[in-house]
């Protein structure tokens, strides 16, 4: 078992990695059940894959397990489901002291989280990821949100989690596509400020990807890490230094927005090809060396993830893709940070990107 503690005072909480934690619930989860129960909020997917294992764990200690199953799919981050997700909770008359479950990947934890937020002012939640892009990336931090029809996660709180419990064995049962689109979370901590775990990403990531146990939890452990440093440095993004996190995915949003936030492109998958943009971008400024950016697309295509509009199946043009852009949550007075590389492990925000010029190198990008 490892454990990687988020430092942020009276927030503050653990991330548990352990395999089959599932299985060992009832021992994690005990004490945050109060009257005997936790009510586990899930989608139909993870429900008949995971939640029979958790629900036998929990219930083994005497712990009752109220179910409320969502759809799967990047849509039920939506108004529509939070307002039923809210309804259900009420129903359950879930109260401020209890804590409510999210057994699921990003948008199960996005939308539990955020349903906990604004539930009769606040309750609290649990995080149990059970996809890798939830488990290394979207289940840390506190970031919480649905998607508005102007674009993704317009709408959130920042809201941490009591508990982050991560059980690698549920990735067994994860489509390999999936899998590989949560990989790119874990290529972006190399790619933020640590070329030594990007250049281990090179030689490991097949393994991992193949569902090498070792690879995958050394993965899981370096990224949380990071990832709680990052956190506990900047919680709510006001320094700057949390933004590095967004690494990729002012592309890869657009190409979300593009592909209408659906199966055709998965989150991990535009962040992919997000990162493999920013640095050619990059490059193409003259801000980092042209062998760096071919690293990292030569990287992401080898391990099978998208790494241009076409592999990412967008068919908007730059001016297109620019105008998903302007509904970016990091808008400021009229400008969009972006996140930009000098080279491997040196990726820095900059604040003087001309949106006309980035439609052009999308276009040259296409074209080339």
């Amino acid at each position: 078992m490892a454990l990687v503690r988020v430092a942020l005072d009276a927030r503050s909480y653990d991330i548990v990695i352990e395999q089959d934690a599932l299985g060992r619930a009832g021992e994690h989860l005990a004490r945050y059940a109060r009257n005997g129960r936790l009510v586990v909020v899930t989608d139909a997917n993870v429900a008949k894959a995971q939640l029979p294992r958790l629900e036998g764990a929990l219930r083994a200690v005497g712990i009752a397990v109220e179910p409320i199953i969502l759809p799967a799919g990047e849509q039920t981050k939506s108004w529509r489901h939070l307002e039923q997700l809210l309804d259900q909770l009420l129903t359950l008359e879930v109260e401020r002291g209890d804590h409510v479950v999210a057994l699921g990947g990003g948008v199960i934890g996005d939308l539990v989280g955020f349903a906990a937020s604004i539930l009769k002012r606040g309750c609290h939640f649990i995080q149990l990821p059970t996809t890798l892009l939830a488990q290394v990336d979207s289940s840390v931090g506190g970031k919480t949100a649905i998607n508005a029809r102007a674009g993704k996660n317009l709408v959130g709180s920042f809201y941490q989690p009591s508990l982050v419990l991560i059980d690698p064995s549920t990735l067994d049962s994860l489509p390999r596509r999936e899998t590989r689109a949560g990989y790119a979370e874990v290529v972006k901590y190399g790619l933020i400020d640590d070329p030594d775990f990007f250049a281990w990403c090179e030689t490991e990531g097949a393994r991992l990807l193949a569902g090498d146990r070792a690879a995958r939890e050394f993965a899981i452990e370096r990224s949380v890490q990071a990832k709680a440093a990052i956190v506990a440095d900047d919680e709510r993004e006001t320094s700057g230094r949390r933004a590095l996190l967004n690494l990729g995915h002012t592309f890869g949003h657009a190409l979300e927005a593009d592909t209408g936030f659906s199966d055709r492109l998965l989150h991990g998958e535009g962040v992919a090809a997000g990162m493999a943009l920013a640095f050619r971008y990059s490059a193409r400024l003259g801000l980092c060396a042209p062998d760096d950016a071919e690293r990292v697309t030569e990287h992401l295509k080898a391990v099978g993830l998208p790494y241009d509009l076409a592999s990412a199946h967008v068919t908007g043009d730059g001016a297109a893709l620019v105008a998903h852009m302007l509904h970016d949550k990091k808008m400021a007075a009229g400008t969009l940070p972006f996140l930009l590389a000098r080279g491997i492990g040196q990726t820095f925000l900059s604040k003087d990107v001309v949106l006309a010029d980035v439609a052009a190198f999308l276009d040259e990008d296409r074209a080339g």
